[in-house]
């Protein structure tokens, strides 16, 4: 076997070989990407400014999330129910949970968002909850404190800002229902730092004026209940009736008190307490002024009620005399005897019909048997008849005639045949018939004949006995 030596001229050492390279294609890498932050960074909250917010006609809102170094494209899918969708606007800076992803499309990593938040929202969120969790294990919110409103109210006090929308809703709602109900006006901040301490003074203000007008002896002098109201807003706006301080006020309030803040979504610390929560500060005039204005409508309407209702028992009672009247002409004797007439002459129409339709019919039978009677003429039918039956009977008589000689011929030709082959004529031929003597029976092979047997042999003329020999 040939020897290979190595050279000494080799270069390997001084030049490597290139290592395998695996190559990926764009999706393959996107993929890999994608793959990472969704499994290393996964679901994150980030903060920042919203800008170029665009809904898009599928239901999705597309924007981006920026602070002062970057910015991350953000998506909100329209099945994201968590999520409050009002709250993404250009400008607004908010806290985002969300699931980083990539879109692989465009390579572009994005924010999946699940949860959107105004910054210092998730604060104030968790200290509103710790006081309604303290408060309601204190008893504040017990259904059994809960007071009835009065039902027809003279006069009521309302704690909120005397510039603001809620009392121009109130306003405008008491004048349209209860004109005669008399405003007294604790006012107070309803938003800002001091706000909370405002409301609850306001609180106590109009009990201790309720009180005083008890003490002076004019008792229609204070106030029914107390409205603690203000508009809609965020709910750093709305925060001052969250605080401690106008809970415990409302709730040591010897007066109902009605709590109206925000709108209809908004829920409120001092909704709670309240004897009475109303959705908004129109809702809760409407609340208040219920009674007496129910009560006015069903004043206004009472009238034409008791119009409507005496008509109505009139018609009652006119169609119950018509009825009766009708009933007394149906029950009348000669009303009764009339009938019994009509009905009388109506059977008797009836029965002249059915006669004089019964005699036309059986004329008409008549005349259609006479008819038939004509065109048949039974003489002549009758002639034709007899002719039939004695050809017919000629024809029979000749038939069986040429019948038996038919049946006649072939008689005699059988018994030619059967003259042929009789005994008598075999035996005229020079045959002979040979059968034992004493029993009579016709001998075919001689095998049957045994040693001394008596035979008789006929001839065609006689017969001879013999007898067998061995």
């Amino acid at each position: 076997m040939a020897r290979i030596s190595k050279s000494q001229w080799e270069f390997d050492g001084l030049f490597p070989s290139e290592p395998a390279r695996k190559v990926l294609t764009v999706s393959e890498l996107t993929w890999q990407v994608r793959r990472l932050l969704e499994q290393q960074v996964g679901e994150v909250w980030v903060t920042g400014e919203i800008t170029n917010r665009r809904l898009q006609s599928s239901g999705h809102i597309y924007f981006t999330l920026k602070d002062a170094g970057a910015q991350l494209s953000c998506v909100l899918f329209r099945g994201e129910t968590q999520a409050d969708r009002a709250l993404v606007q250009d400008g607004r800076k908010v806290n985002l949970r969300g699931e980083v992803t990539v879109y692989e499309p465009r390579g572009q990593y994005q924010l999946r968002v699940m949860k959107v938040e105004l910054q210092g929202v998730g604060a104030l969120q968790a200290a509103f909850e710790k006081l309604k969790q303290k408060l309601k294990a204190e008893g504040l919110f017990a259904p059994e404190r809960k007071r009835p409103l009065p039902r027809y109210p003279l006069r009521i006090g309302v704690a909120t800002s005397p510039t603001g929308a809620a009392l121009r809703d109130v306003l405008h709602v008491v004048e349209r229902r209860h004109p005669a109900l008399e405003l007294i006006l604790a006012p107070c901040r309803v938003q800002g730092e001091g706000a909370a301490a405002e409301i609850a003074a306001a609180v106590r203000l109009l009990n201790e004026f309720n009180r005083a007008a008890a003490a002076a002896g004019d008792r229609s002098g204070g106030v029914d209940l107390i409205l603690v109201t203000r508009g809609g807003g965020s709910l750093e706006d709305l925060w001052a009736f969250n605080e401690e301080v106008v809970a415990r006020a409302i709730f040591e309030s010897a007066l109902p008190v009605v709590s109206a803040v925000g709108h209809e979504i908004d829920f409120s610390i001092s909704d709670f307490v309240a004897d009475v929560r109303a959705a908004t500060p129109s809702a809760a005039a409407e609340i208040i002024t219920e009674g007496v204005f129910a009560s006015g409508q069903f004043l206004s309407e009472a009238p034409r009620r008791l119009r409507q209702s005496a008509a109505e028992q009139w018609e009652d009672k006119r169609r119950d005399w018509a009825e009766a009247a009708q009933r007394l002409a149906r029950m009348h004797p000669r009303r009764r005897l009339n009938d019994w007439l009509q009905r009388l002459d109506d059977a008797q129409t009836g029965l002249l019909r059915c006669l004089r339709q019964g005699m036309r019919q059986q004329r008409q039978g008549w005349h259609n048997l006479a008819e038939r009677l004509w065109r048949v003429r039974p003489a002549a039918l009758w002639r034709q008849k007899r002719d039939g039956v004695q050809l017919a009977e000629q024809r029979l008589r000749e038939q069986g005639r040429r019948l038996l000689e038919a049946r006649r011929a072939q008689l005699d030709a059988l018994a030619a045949r059967l003259r042929l082959l009789g005994p008598e004529q075999v035996l005229a031929r020079g045959y002979s018939i040979t059968s034992d003597a004493a029993r009579g029976k016709v001998l075919r092979a001689a095998d049957e004949v045994k040693p001394g047997q008596r035979l008789r042999t006929r001839l065609k003329t006689g017969e001879i006995l013999s007898q067998a020999e061995g």
